[in-house]
């Protein structure tokens, strides 16, 4: 509890809270629509925007941000209309974000910036505009979802139904591509880029073992996460290593005593 009483810790607290109700609403769409991959290219693209911004000087998760929803645009347009494969068009943003960033990096002149808080994050660092920006997103996100959940789970489960019903499904889908993109970067500081994917999938499976209501793996999701976040919050606090790593750990710690109880339960 004496934890508290610092303003870096209560910073992290609530930045546990918005992150993880975020990647829970996030995440379901993703592993409902099995995007899982696509999230992947998008974070690992975002090391291109990462790297300009510090080239030009300008804040590098602004540019991180433009560069990913432009890369998640670019995935879901080739797929959609070049008739381009969806994994190739992933492989080839994810490989051009990566190589940007390296090369952008490398050009930056005077002192090379320090990435291990965006390779593999650490909530203990994040600012106040930073829990600004992530509580307008999980603002948004609450909205979106409760205004339209039942259109968006059409769209993230049966496409060609979604149209039949003439619903906007290219809106949809082009807007729910943008706020993956955007969960994503405004997430990078919690766990890193090496390891968000899993934030944004490993409490959902879990849930799922249990149910495929959407609205339960959303909520439960949402609580996984931010236990996660929690405990390995306070543990990389103690050992003094990077957040993230062991935000995942627990994770997948929580995911195999699910499975093991869902194993039980079944015999």
């Amino acid at each position: 509890m004496d934890l508290l009483q610092y303003s870096f810790f209560q910073h992290a607290l609530l930045g546990s809270l918005l992150t993880a109700i975020a990647c829970g609403i996030v995440g379901t769409y993703i592993v409902s629509r099995r995007l899982v991959f696509i999230s992947g290219g998008i974070t690992h693209a975002s090391f291109g925007g990462l790297g300009l911004g510090f080239y030009l000087g300008m804040n590098p998760v602004l540019m991180a941000m433009v560069f990913s929803v432009l890369s998640a645009l670019g995935v879901e347009w080739m797929s959609r209309t070049q008739n381009i494969r969806e994994d190739s068009a992933i492989a080839g943003v994810w490989s051009l974000g990566m190589a940007l960033g390296v090369i952008f990096i490398f050009l930056t002149p005077g002192y090379a910036p320090n990435l291990s808080a965006y390779l593999f994050g650490n909530i203990l660092t994040i600012s106040t505009g930073d829990l600004i920006g992530m509580a307008i997103l999980t603002l948004l996100l609450i909205l979106l979802f409760g205004f339209f959940l039942r259109e968006i789970v059409y769209v993230a489960f049966d496409r060609d139904f979604a149209l039949t019903q003439r619903l906007p499904v290219r809106l949809i889908e082009y807007t729910m591509i943008c706020l993956v993109a955007v969960t994503i970067v405004l997430s990078i500081r919690m766990v890193g880029i090496m390891l968000l994917m899993s934030l944004l999938t490993l409490p959902q499976i879990s849930i799922n073992l249990f149910t495929s209501d959407f609205k339960k793996i959303i909520w439960g999701s949402m609580l996984l996460g931010f236990l996660g976040c929690v405990s390995g919050l306070v543990l990389s606090y103690y050992l003094n290593v990077p957040s993230g790593a062991f935000i995942i750990l627990v994770l997948v710690l929580f995911f195999l005593i699910m499975k093991a109880i869902k194993a039980v339960r079944e015999r």
